[in-house]
């Protein structure tokens, strides 16, 4: 009798497997922990590419031969970072512009203290106690200038020079995001099909549709939330205008910004309508309070989970709790990041449970 040869060809093959998934962990471990710093910039490039992509191909279209070479991908990401540096920059110049007049008021107060507002003692139930204790610790210079004893210039410059420390890692993140936008603008097909592979083979065809559930989720959070953002700021700044709120412009923009996040634009329109008390203009601060309690109602409970539940067919709690859940983990970009995970979730778990309709 011959003794059988073992086959030792397939243990071998699957060795081999394994030693490349183990290298590959360790290679993409490695490759990780070099790009940490960089990743964020990374991560919203990608988010920026997917949310610009079919308004990219339209504008790519247009030119000449079809839009090959540089051109395209050079003027879109010009135009992208124009659209954040202009704001950031009249902000900027605006803040410089008024930094020494902060000084001045605070020596101001220091010397002088803050005279008493005629219409604090109007106020109801309240109106006597709080006329009070302002001129106790406010109208009285003693006790204004212990308030701001721990408040100096020294530590006014020193918390700016920190501030432009961090703006300047910011900046350097912010073009860094630029220049991977523009190769993934260049190459955004030969990307897509990479990843398209990709996913097939590791996941099957259910790892194309978790794909491009994530691709949806990220169109309707950038039009559900940064869309209808700039729209609340845009309304609320008009609002601003004409109840005589001061530089309602760049106020307007930061209730843009703040609007992206839930429950973030009543803070701004907050402010602004205290900016009219202070002013003694309550019934212009009663109009911004009304107006803006409308709009972000509006914007919250009607705009929004269209937009973004109807791109992903996620019920807006899951859009909601992404949200949050996002911004609390990994900061502003979690904004993106929190409703792709909720919308790749749920789709896996519609699978897993026998629906089987695509997404």
């Amino acid at each position: 009798m011959t003794t059988p040869i073992p086959d030792t060809t397939s243990e071998a093959t699957q060795a081999q497997r394994i030693a490349q998934v183990a290298l590959a962990a360790v290679l993409s471990a490695f490759g990780c922990w070099t790009l940490w710093e960089f990743l964020p910039a990374l991560v919203w490039a990608g988010i920026l590419a997917i949310a610009v992509w079919p308004y990219y191909r339209r504008v790519r279209d247009r030119f000449p031969g079809g839009g090959r070479g540089i051109l395209p991908p050079t003027c879109f990401t010009l135009a992208i970072a124009l659209v954040f540096i202009v704001p950031v920059a009249i902000a900027g110049l605006q803040a410089a512009r008024e930094a020494h007049l902060v000084l001045d008021w605070l020596d101001t107060v220091r010397r002088e203290g803050i005279p008493t507002p005629a219409w604090l003692a109007h106020l109801p139930l309240v109106g006597s106690a709080a006329t009070d204790w302002w001129m106790e610790t406010v109208a009285d210079p003693g006790a204004a200038a212990e308030l701001l004893r721990h408040v100096n210039r020294a530590d006014l410059f020193s918390t700016g020079r920190h501030v432009g420390a961090g703006l300047a890692h910011r900046a350097i993140l912010f073009g860094f995001s630029l220049t991977a936008l523009f190769f993934l603008l260049r190459d955004g097909e030969w990307v897509t099909a990479q990843m398209l592979r990709a996913g097939h083979r590791a996941f099957g065809p259910g790892g194309e549709r978790i794909g491009r559930q994530i691709v949806a989720s990220i169109h309707g959070t950038v039009d559900g939330l940064v869309l209808v953002g700039v729209g609340e700021g845009f309304i609320l700044g008009v609002v601003y205008a004409f109840a005589g709120v001061p530089h309602p412009a760049l106020l307007g923009a930061l209730t843009a910004v703040a609007a992206m996040i839930p429950f973030g634009a009543p803070v701004l329109f907050g402010l602004a309508a205290l900016l009219l008390v202070g002013k003694g203009a309550v019934i212009g601060a009663i109009v911004v309070l009304i107006a803006g309690i409308v709009v972000t109602f509006v914007a919250d409970h009607f705009i929004r989970p269209v937009l973004i539940g109807g791109a992903t067919r996620l019920p807006f709690i899951w859009v909601l709790l992404g949200i949050l859940g996002g911004v609390a983990t990994w900061g502003l970009i979690g904004l993106f990041i929190g409703p792709a995970l909720m919308a790749a979730l749920i789709l896996l778990w519609r699978e897993w449970a026998g629906e089987h309709d695509d997404v």
